[in-house]
């Protein structure tokens, strides 16, 4: 066997370099893969199914004949290909599970249920409705899920003379379809905040109106399931005042044709409350067949709120305007 070169006095600088070098080289590989591996994202603990629970509300809810002459609405026959999980479920925590009061009181177009979520046991009747408009103003339906769970979390906010229902989506199927302008009407086509009866008009001037996507009013007024939904509940309740949560920026609407007196009240109050605009901005456009004028037609005080933009929910804002609703007379 040869025997390895002894090594000569003027290569020991080279050998030191490249072992020099190849220790180097392992070092920065090594820092390579524990950066790799540092900055992978954790993996969240799977979210739980959203639970279901068997919960009624109090037995004077029983859906009353209207008076209109309604059409029978047909259900979508699409509707086995797209119902999906909303892109905005809504999941109790456990803690919260316990002291939640839930009945669906309708279902949309595609047979997704309308869910109210009712707090306290007094006899003055307040009311949250948001999602009219779907996904276009999602972020209404995740306020609701805020104040849901703000509730649970402090369920001494409400009154003891006060009972709160919270309607957290009212329109499910624009909400499963788009967070964006595709989702603001429901499986008809219908924009569900001009299909009430109260001033509900065929075809209006859209001189400053909603015009990026095509819209109806309904075949008639109170034609959408989504809409008898919420007028079978108004008429079956004594419900004293209602907020209809909207995106965005343009300020607080009193219900009302002309607007009402003490909706006007209200939404003053709830405009020094939150921030938002009062007398709302005019843009020009005339708003027929709102659920908030039709709440005005019951005897009821409401008023239409928009968020400041279509992206945030503005809660501790509208902590306010929950104090507002429970506490006014």
């Amino acid at each position: 066997m040869a025997k390895p070169k002894p090594l000569k006095k003027n290569d020991a600088p080279w050998v030191i370099l490249a072992w020099g070098l190849n220790l180097f080289g392992l070092a920065a590989i090594a820092l390579v893969l524990v950066a790799y591996w540092a900055l992978q994202p954790a993996h969240a603990a799977p979210q739980e199914p959203r639970t279901g629970f068997t919960a009624t509300m109090p037995p004077t809810f029983t859906p009353v004949p209207l008076s209109l002459d309604l059409p029978t609405i047909t259900p979508n026959p699409h509707s086995t290909l797209i119902v999906v999980q909303s892109p905005t479920p809504f999941i109790l925590q456990n803690a919260a599970q316990g002291r939640a009061s839930i009945a669906t009181i309708g279902y949309s177009v595609s047979g997704r249920p309308i869910e109210v979520y009712m707090f306290g046991h007094g006899e003055r009747e307040k009311m949250i409705v948001a999602g009219i408009h779907g996904g276009y103003e999602w972020n209404t339906i995740a306020l609701a899920d805020e104040l849901i769970q703000h509730i649970f979390d402090n369920p001494e906010i409400i009154p003891d003379d006060v009972t709160l229902y919270i309607l957290r989506n009212l329109n499910p199927d624009g909400d499963a379809r788009d967070h964006g302008i595709d989702g603001r009407v429901n499986d008809h086509g219908v924009d569900l905040n001009r299909n009430f009866p109260a001033n509900w008009k065929k075809t209006w001037d859209r001189t400053g109106c909603w015009t990026l996507t095509p819209t109806t009013s309904g075949t008639g007024p109170g034609s959408e399931p989504e809409t008898r939904a919420v007028m079978y509940f108004l008429q079956s309740h004594d419900v004293e005042t209602i907020i209809s949560y909207h995106s965005a920026a343009l300020g607080v609407f009193p219900g009302g044709e002309p607007w009402e007196a003490d909706s006007k009240k209200f939404s003053k109050a709830l405009s020094k409350a939150t921030g938002y605009p009062y007398p709302p901005i005019d843009t020009g456009c005339v708003y027929t067949g709102t659920l908030a004028d039709y709440a005005v037609s019951l005897g009821i005080t409401a008023a239409d709120m928009e968020l400041s933009t279509h992206k945030y929910t503005d809660f501790e804002e509208n902590l306010e305007a929950l104090e507002v609703l429970l506490n006014w007379r």
